[in-house]
């Protein structure tokens, strides 16, 4: 499939399939005589996953690391990645309990209404 049809497929942009490619996340399956990039179906997916780590936070070196030990286990060591695992759930915690605050905040705006002295959206994100 062509690079437009891969991007369609994933639900990505095309310039972003090109900076994945810069990024060394996915590279072309093949090339046609004329140059075009061809890809197979696996990079469907590929791309699908690395678009929806990013999403859920994950940066791209984490989504790199991520790829590499599914492609390659034995050159990881098992508590490199356990220790960015446990890292990536500290993290998320604190985003949660931040959304938590925020969402409280927000609970608290419909409820009392502009009669509040303090924005409450403010207080919680201060």
């Amino acid at each position: 499939m062509t690079i437009g049809e891969l991007a369609g497929a994933s639900g990505v942009a095309i310039s972003t399939v090109r900076f994945y490619e810069r990024q060394g996340l996915v590279d072309p399956d093949r090339r046609t005589p004329a140059g075009y990039r061809l890809y197979d179906d696996e990079t469907v997916r590929r791309v699908r996953f690395i678009r929806r780590a990013q999403e859920l936070g994950f940066t791209l070196r984490e989504v790199r690391d991520v790829l590499r030990l599914s492609e390659q286990p034995e050159l990881i060591a098992f508590d490199d990645v356990a220790g960015q695992v446990a890292a990536k759930l500290d993290e998320l915690e604190r985003r949660i309990a931040e959304l938590g605050r925020v969402r409280d905040a927000l609970a608290l705006l419909v409820e009392t209404g502009p009669t509040h002295p303090r924005c409450p959206v403010v207080e919680a994100l201060a």
